[in-house]
């Protein structure tokens, strides 16, 4: 319907033209009343209501010539045309070997801004050489009534407040409900992870005594592999290391800081025989060889580091633990 509606418009549309200038002589006879539908239904039209005015033509060949009127409203009318002529098909037929038919409705839309009873122009269509005259309508657009005696003025109403529906609730329940889940969840896991800070393993490890502490890292590093000459310097590092945080814990000095010579120039320890202080001494010297110098201890060297460091910490550690027990006598 809507292709062959666009395919008849396209076809008077070419043979459309308005009455000025053209030659209008031929045979005139009238065919029938002009309609007025307003846009709106309503009993009454009221000013700058819209309104289609035009004519039905009927069993109107294809391919047929029309020349539709351009009405043009004076400068003192209160109507007003807002479109040009606007042409639908409301029936078609078709017969084999012979051109369709159909009823085309043709109009315009106008308007009007004052009250008052008008008379519409009439419509003359232009088919082959005969004129189609098409009687007029009586327009009537009414003012809106308003009695200024009771008249009050009122001021605009507000939007109209909907209550809102279970359905329209639902989703933002259902969101609270899940965000709230959630909040509680990560301030769960934020106090347990706060409380395993203050009592956990790693609390229990701060709290081991310096000796044992000492011996257990001592003990990680056991095991050949540990000596082969490209970890030799992980090697080192990890025995002094583990040493100084010991003499730091032991003795109350800044090991971690100090150099090998301010390490055993500060440190006065009676706890331990002086060829064991002497060969710690060494085993720091060379550690320094190891890790600054590229050098390479043999396997002998090598083999009495862990003993030598294990021996210090037990030494000092027992020798701290009888003056303690002394003391207590």
């Amino acid at each position: 319907m809507k292709a062959r509606t666009i395919i008849l418009t396209l076809l008077v549309a070419v043979f459309c033209l308005p009455l000025r200038g053209q030659d209008t002589t031929g045979v005139r006879r009238a065919a029938g009343q002009t309609f007025l539908r307003p846009l709106q239904e309503r009993d009454s039209v009221l000013i700058a209501d819209q309104l289609r005015y035009g004519v039905l033509l009927h069993d109107i060949r294809e391919g047929t010539p029309l020349f539709l009127p351009e009405i043009v409203p004076s400068e003192d009318s209160p109507m007003l045309v807002l479109s040009s002529w606007q042409l639908d098909s409301v029936r078609i037929s078709a017969r084999k070997e012979a051109p369709a038919r159909y009823d085309i409705r043709a109009s315009i839309l106008i308007t009007a801004f004052m009250g008052g009873v008008y008379q519409l122009p009439q419509i003359d269509v232009v088919v082959y050489s005969d004129t189609l005259e098409f009687s007029p309508q009586t327009l009537v657009v009414t003012e809106p009534y308003i009695d200024m005696e009771t008249f009050v003025p009122n001021d605009i109403k507000p939007q109209i407040r909907v209550p809102y529906t279970l359905k329209e609730v639902m989703p933002w329940l259902m969101l609270f409900w899940v965000c709230s889940h959630l909040l509680a969840w990560l301030i769960c896991m934020l106090l347990d992870r706060r409380s395993r800070g203050k009592d956990g393993p790693g609390r229990e490890l701060a709290q081991e005594p310096p000796h044992i502490r000492a011996l257990r890292k001592l003990d990680s590093y056991r095991g050949e592999k540990n000596w082969a000459p490209e970890h030799q310097k992980e090697f080192y590092s990890g025995v002094t290391d583990t040493l100084r945080e010991y003499i730091a814990a032991r003795y109350g000095i800044g090991a971690m800081e100090m150099t090998t010579a301010e390490i055993f120039s500060t440190l006065k320890c009676d706890d331990a025989p002086e060829d064991m202080m002497r060969s710690l001494e060494e085993l720091f010297r060379r550690a320094d060889f190891v890790k600054f110098a590229k050098y390479t201890a043999s396997e002998g060297e090598n083999a009495a580091v862990l003993p030598l460091a294990v021996s210090f910490v037990t030494t000092t550690y027992q020798s701290s633990l009888a003056e303690e027990r002394k003391e207590e006598e």
